[in-house]
């Protein structure tokens, strides 16, 4: 069966939300783990961001760049311009926390990364919810 476009939306969006439960769930832990926060808060905007681009019928390319996804959509929904700096600060956490090399981001910058994707997960679900809600009124007789 075919997936319908809401479905992929609904898909990115799951998967965004485990990752930004992922990142709160590790905050709360006695030592948490500072990278592993930042890798998937860095995940979670930008699945949200991807789930933006389906909704608005953006095809977007294989990237981890935040800041680019949010310019491509600008295009269409000037709104989202305003996280351009923020989903600049997470990419930087969308490889680099992978590796060795990398020092660890302090808890600070931690707890402002998931504060950062929870502005994407506000902005992405408020504006498809509310799509949604217009469109469910324009199909009721």
């Amino acid at each position: 069966m075919k997936k319908t476009k809401n479905d992929i939306i609904d898909s990115w969006i799951k998967k965004a939300d485990r990752d930004i439960s992922v990142s709160k769930r590790e905050l709360k832990l006695k030592e948490p783990l500072t990278d592993i926060i930042c890798f998937h808060a860095q995940q979670a905007a930008e699945k949200y961001m991807k789930a933006f681009h389906v909704f608005l019928d953006i095809e977007f390319q294989k990237t981890h760049d935040i800041e680019d996804l949010v310019i491509v959509a600008g295009k269409k929904d000037p709104s989202v311009l305003k996280l351009k700096d923020s989903g600049a600060e997470l990419s930087v956490f969308a490889v680099e926390t992978r590796y060795p090399e990398f020092e660890d981001p302090s808890l600070i910058d931690a707890k402002n990364a998931v504060k950062v994707a929870e502005k994407f997960k506000r902005l992405v679900k408020a504006k498809i919810l509310e799509n949604r809600t217009v469109n469910k009124k324009n199909t009721d007789y």
